[in-house]
């Protein structure tokens, strides 16, 4: 942005250089003060931004084939549509069935996982010091070895810890409470429906007025509110040009990440579970770095109900040769050298973006970054964007 355009470039100096730097402050705290109010709306809004962006990409590749701009939009919102309601109509409401079995049979998970620890325990003594509590007593009668475990669970205990919840506050009753919680998956599915068909019929709206709506932004550089437009505006278009970017091209990994994982399930012979592990994976793809290792716990726990610990080992195998697909021949080619972080960085990111910001932080923290390093603080053909020369 240059001060030349602004109507402080006429004061002498150092006001000419102080005043912007304090309104162009202004300016943005009363934006991210507008964006605090709306919180309530975020989701919305997010869901109304993607779904945008998606078909306003998929009416600029169809121009080269279809001429007219409001057929395109008609002819992808079309595809749009025909692609969401075969989602809801085939996969949701397994997805929902599926969700509430493993919600109501986790007590079961863990069972099964504390018997694994208690019979490894016994060949391996030293597990025996990770978990103190851990009382195994051997019985051998007819070749047979009986374990027994005196109303101690290291599974539990490791999710308390994980979960912030500790034993003096009743932290068994916590986990069945927030478990009873999640069992009512199906009603906050219900939930957000309406916020999800609504940013559908937004964002079609706006790509469909979308070249009368560039230029009446564009407009605000000609009223009163021109500094404010002048401070904001570039920042914002290339934010979100970051952003869509990022989260078109997380989408094809998300799609061939949760495509691969159904077909593994599936040899693993735990099909049953397939579309509920699937779309775990599929909005985990979307966190990096974290999103694998949350993702694969509902994986493990079920292919060790269900089969044993070697389909569980072959479970663990299948993600990291999905991961290494995703890592060494989709991000490449998707991302190309656009946002390739130091994972390090991204953990720190995530980190922080968690504690602050819950799960958006998690989501929108890595392209925040991204943009803010790679494009917000650059200075552009050697010379500071506020520079008056």
């Amino acid at each position: 942005m240059e001060t030349k355009n602004l109507p402080f470039s006429s004061l002498p100096p150092p006001w000419n250089h102080i005043l912007p730097n304090v309104a162009l402050i202004m300016v943005w705290g009363m934006l991210f003060g507008l964006v605090f109010l709306l919180r309530s709306f975020f989701l919305l809004l997010f869901l109304t931004f993607v779904f945008s962006a998606i078909q306003a990409n998929g009416v600029n590749r169809l121009e080269k084939y279809i001429r007219k701009r409001l057929v395109r939009v008609f002819v992808v919102a079309a595809i749009f549509l025909t692609v969401l309601s075969m989602t809801f109509v085939f996969l949701v409401p397994k997805v929902k069935v599926q969700t509430e079995l493993f919600i109501n049979q986790f007590s079961s998970y863990l069972v099964r996982v504390d018997q694994e620890i208690l019979e490894l325990s016994i060949k391996y003594p030293v597990i025996n010091e990770i978990f103190p509590k851990l009382v195994v007593e051997e019985v051998e009668n007819n070749q047979e070895v009986k374990k027994k475990n005196l109303g101690y669970s290291p599974t539990r205990s490791m999710l308390q810890q994980l979960l912030k919840i500790g034993e003096e506050s009743g932290g068994i009753e916590n986990i069945n409470y927030l478990l009873s919680r999640l069992g009512n998956i199906g009603g906050k599915i219900a939930t957000v429906t309406s916020t999800f068909l609504l940013s559908i019929l937004f964002s079609f709206l706006i790509v469909l007025d979308l070249p009368r709506l560039a230029a009446s932004v564009r407009e605000l550089e000609y009223t009163k509110l021109r500094f404010v437009y002048l401070s904001v505006a570039d920042e914002i278009r290339d934010f979100s040009r970051v952003l869509g970017r990022a989260l078109e091209a997380q989408l094809l990994v998300a799609i061939v990440n949760s495509i691969l994982t159904a077909i593994g399930i599936t040899l693993l012979g735990i099909g049953q579970h397939v579309a509920f592990l699937s779309v775990i994976v599929f909005f985990c793809s979307f966190i990096p770095v974290i999103g694998v290792i949350i993702s694969s716990v509902p994986i493990c726990l079920v292919a060790l109900q269900v089969s044993g610990i070697q389909t569980m080992l072959l479970a663990v195998l299948l993600i990291t040769v999905i991961h290494l697909i995703e890592g060494y021949i989709l991000n490449p080619r998707i991302y190309g050298s656009y946002m390739r972080i130091n994972p390090v960085i991204i953990l720190i990111i995530l980190t922080v973006g968690g504690k602050l910001f819950g799960f958006w932080g998690l989501l929108l923290g890595v392209p925040f970054c991204t943009y803010l390093f790679g494009h917000a603080i650059r200075i552009k053909n050697g010379k500071d964007l506020t520079s008056t020369n």
